[in-house]
C-alpha cells in the first residue's frame, strides 16, 4: 500500500512538469524579449555607425596627411636645387681653404728643413739617405751615450719615411722608402750590438760585489738596455730582476754555469711589426676609397722571397704550406694611422669635385669598393693577424751571447784577446751535433718578467707573441706558463729559446661604442665623448688642435691634457692602446649597424659645419631605421654646460631627404612620421636651420675651416653612426 502511494506521487510530479513545459510564454515575457532584441539591434546599428564614422575620419585624416606630405614634398623639390647649391658652396669653400692651408704648411716645413742647414738628410731624397747610411755605418764610435743620440736622429728619419710610405702612390716610390726603412732599422740594430759588445768587454771591471757578476742598465727616451754578464758561474743562480726598470729573467742550470751574457733590450718603438707588414703584403685591388672620399692608390708588394736554397723535398713541403696561405693578406700602410680628411684629397690644384650624397646617388657613383679579405697566412701555426691584434709598448729583444774575452792586467798593461767576428749569439737550445754524447740532455725553458710600460693602456689581459725571424711574423705559439698579475701590472712567461717578444691587445677591444656625443663648447670649440665597450674618453677640439681627456690615468699621463693636431693625437692614442678609430677592415671584427656610406659621410660633413652651435648624440632608433637612413639626437646648444635631456629632438637623415621626427628617445616603437609643423629638406643643415636662433646661425657661418675639417676628420675616422 505504501509503495502504491509513492508511485502515485511520482506520476503526479512528472505530469505537472510536462504540463509546465508545454505552456506558452506570457505577454510580459514576449514584450521583454522584443525589447531586448530591439536594444541589441540599435546597439549594433550604433556600433556600425560609429565604425563608419571612424573609418571616414581616418580616411579624411589620411587624405589630409597625404595632401600635407605632397605639399611638403613639393616645397622640398622646389627648393632642392638651391639647398644643394648652398651646401655645395659651403663644402667647396672650406675644402679650398683647407687645401691652401695644408699646401702652405708643407712649403713652410720644407723651408724650415732647408734653413736648419744640419747634417740631417732629406728622407725623400734617396741619395741623401744612402750617403747618410754609409757614413754612419763606417763611424767607429761605440760609446753608448753618443750612439744612442745618433739612433734618436735615425728614429726621426724613420718616422718621416713611414709618413712618406703611407702617402706614396707610386710603386717605385714605395719600394724606395721601404728599402731605406729596412736599411736604417738594420743599422740601428747593428749599432746596438756594437755598443753591447763594448760594455761586455769590460764586464770584469764592473763586477757587482754582492753577486760577483756584472749587471747594468742604460736607458733613454727610446730604449732600455739591461745587461748581465755571468762571471761567477754559480750553478745555484736562478735569475735576476732589474727592479729599476721592471724587467727580469730566469735561467736554467745549463746557462747558469756557461760563459754567457744576457741582454734585454726594450725598444719603445716597434720596427718588427712594420717589417712583418711589408714582408707579407700583396695588394691586388688598384685603388679603394675611404669613407671620406679620399682615393688611396695602393702599390703591389710581393711576399718576400726565401733567402736559402732548398731541395726538392723541402720545396714540396713549402708548396703545401703555401696552399694554406690566402692570396690576399692586406693592410694599407697608407691608412694605418687612420683616415684622411676629404679636404686633403686634391692638393695639386685640380678643380674641386666636392659632391653631396644626394648628387652622388643621383649619378649612381660608387665611392666604395668591396672589402679585401684578410686571413692568417699560416694556419698550421698561430700567426698573429696584425689587423686583429695591435702590438703595444715596443719590442723586448731577449738575447744570450757568448761573453767576450775579458782584459787581464799584467805589469800595468791591459791584455785583451780581439775577435774578428764580434759579438756571437750563444745557441740555446744547442743543436745535437754540438752535444757529443749528451743527446738525451733536455733544455729547460727560459723565463722573462715584464712590468707593463707606463706609456700604454691594456684594457684586457695582454697577449704575448714571439718573433719568427725566418717567417718575418709574430707568433703566439711557444709561449708557456704565462702569468698576468693585474694589480702589479706584471706579466711573466717562459720560452724554449731566446727571441724578441711583444705584448699585444685586440685592436677593436673598445668596440662597439655604447653611446657618443658631440657638443659645442663655444665658437670653433667642441667636445667629442665616446663611451666605448671598455673605457670612456673625450676629445676636446679647439680650432685644428685636439686634447684627450679620460678618467684612466695609467698609460695616458703623457697624453691627457696635451694639445696636438688631430692626426698626431690619433697616432698617439693608437700607440697608447686606446683605439676608437676604424678602417676598411673594422667590420670584419666588429658588429655594426650597416649604413649607406654616402649618407653617413654626408651626415659627418654637415655635422661638422654646425658643430659650433648644435649638439649631436647617439639614438637607439639608429639601429631600427634601416640601412638607408640615419637617426640621431640633435639640439641647438650655445652653452658649454652639458645638454639637458629635455632639449634633444630626433632627426631622420636619408640620401634624398632629411626631417625632424615626431617620436622621442622614450617612445615605444620607431615611426618615420615627421614632427607636426616641420618641413622636409634636401639637406640636414637646412632642417636644423628651421629651429635655430639667429645667434646659433651666426656661429655656424663664422666657423673656422680648420675647426670644421678637424671635426669632420674625427667623425669620419671614428664613424659613430656606424659603430655604436
Amino acid at each position: 500500500m505504501k509503495e502504491d502511494t509513492t508511485l502515485y506521487h511520482l506520476f503526479t510530479f512528472i505530469k505537472d512538469k510536462s504540463s509546465k513545459k508545454g505552456r506558452k510564454p506570457s505577454k510580459a515575457q514576449k514584450a521583454k524579449l522584443q525589447q531586448e532584441e530591439e536594444e541589441r539591434r540599435l546597439r549594433e546599428e550604433e556600433e556600425a555607425r560609429l565604425q563608419a564614422e571612424k573609418e571616414e575620419q581616418e580616411k579624411l585624416e589620411r587624405e589630409i596627411k597625404e595632401k600635407q606630405l605632397e605639399e611638403l614634398e613639393l616645397k622640398d623639390r622646389e627648393r632642392r636645387e638651391d639647398e644643394l647649391n648652398e651646401l655645395r658652396h659651403l663644402l667647396e669653400k672650406n675644402h679650398t681653404a683647407v687645401i691652401k692651408w695644408k699646401t702652405d704648411a708643407g712649403e713652410i716645413e720644407k723651408w724650415e728643413r732647408y734653413m736648419r742647414c744640419d747634417s740631417t738628410p732629406d728622407p725623400a731624397v734617396q741619395q741623401d739617405i744612402n750617403t747618410y747610411i754609409s757614413l754612419w755605418r763606417d763611424d767607429p764610435e761605440v760609446d753608448i751615450t753618443v750612439v744612442l743620440k745618433q739612433c734618436n736622429l735615425i728614429l726621426q728619419l724613420i718616422e718621416e719615411l713611414e709618413v712618406l710610405l703611407r702617402d706614396a702612390t707610386d710603386p717605385q716610390e714605395s719600394y724606395k722608402y721601404q728599402e731605406a726603412l729596412i736599411n736604417l732599422q738594420e743599422l740601428i740594430h747593428s749599432k746596438h750590438l756594437l755598443t753591447t759588445e763594448e760594455i761586455l768587454k769590460r764586464a770584469s771591471a764592473n763586477i757587482d760585489t754582492e753577486t760577483g757578476n756584472m749587471q747594468t742598465v742604460v736607458k733613454d727616451d727610446n730604449i732600455t738596455l739591461c745587461l748581465w754578464a755571468n762571471l761567477k758561474k754559480n750553478p745555484r743562480f736562478k735569475g735576476l730582476n732589474f727592479e729599476e726598470v721592471g724587467l727580469g729573467f730566469e735561467l736554467p742550470k745549463q746557462l747558469a754555469v756557461s760563459d754567457i751574457a744576457v741582454r734585454i733590450l726594450h725598444t719603445h718603438y716597434d720596427h718588427l711589426s712594420l717589417l712583418a707588414r711589408m714582408a707579407h703584403l700583396r695588394i691586388h685591388t688598384p685603388s679603394h676609397r675611404s669613407l671620406t672620399g679620399v682615393e688611396e692608390v695602393l702599390a703591389d708588394i710581393d711576399i718576400h722571397e726565401q733567402e736559402e736554397t732548398k731541395g726538392e723535398e723541402e720545396v714540396k713541403e713549402d708548396n703545401e704550406t703555401q696552399q694554406q696561405r690566402v692570396d690576399e693578406e692586406v693592410q694599407s700602410i697608407q691608412g694605418s694611422e687612420g683616415r684622411k680628411s676629404a679636404a686633403s684629397q686634391r692638393s695639386d690644384g685640380q678643380e674641386s669635385q666636392v659632391q653631396t650624397q644626394m648628387e652622388a646617388l643621383d649619378a649612381k657613383g660608387d665611392l666604395t669598393s668591396p672589402p679585401v679579405q684578410l686571413t692568417a697566412m699560416y694556419r698550421s701555426v698561430q700567426m698573429v693577424d696584425l689587423m686583429q691584434y695591435t702590438p703595444l709598448g715596443g719590442v723586448l729583444y731577449f738575447d744570450v751571447f757568448h761573453l767576450p774575452p775579458q782584459a787581464h792586467q799584467v805589469r800595468g798593461w791591459e791584455i785583451r784577446q780581439l775577435l774578428d767576428e764580434g759579438l756571437q749569439v750563444f745557441p740555446y737550445p744547442m743543436e745535437k751535433s754540438h752535444l757529443d754524447d749528451n743527446e738525451g740532455l733536455t733544455w729547460p725553458p727560459v723565463g722573462i718578467t715584464v712590468t707593463l710600460p707606463n706609456s700604454v693602456v691594456f684594457l684586457e689581459a695582454p697577449q704575448v707573441a714571439r718573433w719568427d725571424a725566418a717567417g718575418k711574423q709574430w707568433r703566439m705559439d711557444g709561449m708557456n706558463d704565462v702569468s698576468y698579475e693585474e694589480a702589479e701590472a706584471k706579466i711573466s712567461f717562459k720560452m724554449d729559446s731566446f727571441q724578441p717578444v711583444v705584448l699585444m691587445q685586440e685592436t677593436y677591444a673598445n668596440f662597439p661604442f655604447q653611446c657618443w656625443e658631440l657638443r659645442p663648447l663655444g665658437q670653433d670649440s667642441a667636445l667629442f665623448t665616446v663611451n666605448g665597450a671598455l673605457i670612456k674618453l673625450s676629445v676636446t677640439i679647439q680650432g685644428n688642435q685636439c686634447m684627450l681627456q679620460s678618467e684612466q690615468e695609467r698609460g695616458l699621463s703623457h697624453l691627457i691634457g696635451k694639445w696636438m693636431s688631430g692626426p698626431a693625437l690619433q697616432r698617439a692614442m693608437l700607440n697608447a692602446g686606446i683605439n676608437i678609430f676604424v678602417n676598411e677592415y673594422t667590420d670584419k671584427y666588429v658588429s655594426a649597424c650597416g649604413k649607406d656610406p654616402l649618407t653617413e659621410h654626408a651626415a659627418y660633413e654637415q655635422m661638422a659645419l654646425f658643430a659650433s652651435a648644435c649638439a649631436f648624440s647617439w639614438s637607439k632608433w639608429n639601429a631600427k631605421c634601416g640601412a638607408e637612413h640615419l637617426v640621431l639626437q640633435v639640439c641647438e646648444h650655445l652653452s658649454p654646460a652639458p645638454v639637458p635631456k629635455s632639449s634633444w629632438s630626433l632627426y631622420l637623415l636619408g640620401a634624398q631627404r632629411s626631417q625632424k621626427l615626431e617620436i622621442t628617445e622614450r617612445s615605444e616603437a620607431f615611426s618615420p612620421d615627421h614632427y607636426p609643423g616641420s618641413d622636409f629638406h634636401s639637406t640636414f643643415i637646412h632642417v636644423l636651420q628651421d629651429n635655430m636662433s639667429a645667434d646659433g646661425l651666426a656661429r655656424t657661418r663664422e666657423s673656422s675651416y680648420l675647426f670644421i675639417d678637424t671635426v669632420q676628420s674625427l667623425l669620419c675616422s671614428t664613424r659613430p653612426l656606424m659603430y655604436s
